[in-house]
Order: C-alpha cells, then structure tokens, then sequence
C-alpha cells in the first residue's frame, strides 16, 4: 500500500510542475508589454504581490525554519526568480508614479523579508516556533496573493471586458490552488492550507467573471475591428485628373469625395 508520505510527495511534485506552470503563463502578456513598449493597463499588483508570497515561503521552508520542505524551497525559490524578471520589466516599460510606486514596493518588499528572516533566525530558537511565525506570514501573503487580481477584477466588472484578466493565468491559479490544499491535507498543515484553500475561492470567482463577460468582451473587439477599418482614408478622386488622386479622412459611411 502506498504510504501517505509518497502521496505527499507525488502530490507536491504535481504540484511545483503547475505552479511553474503558474508563474510562466503571464510570458505571453509581457511578450506584448515589450512589443508595444507600454504596460497600458496590465496591473502590477498581481506581480508583486506573488513575489512578496515566494520570498516568504523560501524563507519558510528554510531547513532552520520548516525541516522537510524542500519541495516548498524549489517551486518558490523558482518562483521568485520568475516573479522578479516581471517586476523588472513593469519597471523598464512603466512610466513616472507608476514606475516609482513599482520600485517602492519591490524595495519594501526586500528590506521586509530580509528583516523578518534575520529576526526569526536570531530570536526563536526552536523549529515550531519559527515556523509559527514565518507559517502566520505566509497566509497573511498567501492571501494577498490569490486576493491580488480582485483589483482586475473591479475592471473586468468596470469594463465588462475581460481583456487584461488573462483565462490561462486564472485557471493555472486554480489548480495550483487545488493541488496545494491536497498536500497540506494529507499531512495537515495549516499554513499551506489556509491560503489555499481561499485561493481555489478566488480563482473560482476569476473563472466565473471571464464566463460572464466572455462575449461582451468579443463583442468589443469586434468594434474596435470595424471602427479601425471605418478610420482608413479613403481615396478622392480628382476631377479630370484621375493622377492627382488624394485622400481624407474617412469620416462615417459615407466618405466625403471631394472634386478640386
């Protein structure tokens, strides 16, 4: 019979792979960041806030802090490196306050987890007590985390459009958040699961709003469609020059056509 160690195991494996699979699904949004040069409307919150969650949980699963956990180490700390790389590009593609604010809360975020990890090193002297309280910080930030894109979400309820909540980010959330509540189930740890098991709630919340507004979201592409074709100029013929054709602007359905 297969122990609940091993399943613990598989499971956590099971579950590094789809968080990979988690951090790497926004590559296509910043692919299209770099092309246009412009973070336009893409929030940087979701980022960092993730990367503030991976930093805690390296620190967390420290041998000095959680013995065991090493599969805990390896998707975080892959993770981290990920997260960075995103954080970096909102600073090379944003612009003024909002480039300023990113730079803010990524040094906040490195002084914080620093300071933490040196203090519970240094004055908790036993593996249950700093695992208390790196654990209590990791769910605070956990939450955060999954609790993160409600800021895309008030715009995809805004907007009814669900253009700049990415469906491959949303369903990678969920099932990290599935598969990481399963193996703090099996051998229960309720720092895993609390933050967890909320972000299969929010994940499900983000799931149901891109179903919602799904349609009304082709709806507006497809105007913007027409809209951009109707902006074309349109060529004026030149009375009884056809070579000193001109153009205007297309203004409507019906193209103004002057003779000169």
């Amino acid at each position: 019979m297969v122990s609940a160690d091993a399943i613990r195991t598989g499971v956590g494996i099971l579950g590094n792979a789809i968080a990979l699979g988690l951090f790497l699904s926004p590559v296509t949004t910043f692919v299209r960041i770099w092309k246009k040069g412009s973070v336009e409307q893409f929030s940087p919150i979701p980022y960092v806030a993730t990367l503030l969650n991976c930093m805690m949980w390296v620190v967390y699963g420290l041998p000095m802090v959680h013995p065991h956990s090493m599969l805990v180490i390896t998707i975080n700390g892959s993770g981290l490196a990920i997260e960075l790389s995103y954080v970096l590009l909102f600073l090379v593609y944003s612009h003024g306050s909002k480039r300023l604010k990113v730079l803010l809360m990524l040094l906040a975020e490195t002084a914080f987890v620093a300071a933490i990890a040196l203090l519970v090193l240094t004055l908790a002297h036993t593996h249950e007590r700093r695992s208390m309280i790196v654990g209590v910080l990791c769910v605070f930030f956990g939450t955060m985390m999954y609790a993160a894109p409600l800021s895309v979400m008030r715009l995809v309820i805004q907007t009814k459009s669900v253009e700049y909540m990415p469906l491959f980010l949303s369903l990678a959330s969920f099932f990290n958040a599935v598969c990481w509540t399963a193996y703090a189930l099996i051998r229960f740890d309720p720092y895993i699961t609390i933050p967890n098991g909320l972000g299969v709630v929010f994940a499900v919340a983000q799931l149901m709003l891109y179903a919602t507004y799904y349609k009304s979201t082709q709806r507006q592409i497809e105007a913007v469609k027409r809209k951009t074709e109707m902006g074309l100029t349109d060529v004026v013929v030149v009375k009884g020059d056809a070579n000193k054709a001109g153009s205007v602007p297309f203004a409507g359905s019906n193209p103004e056509i002057r003779a000169m």
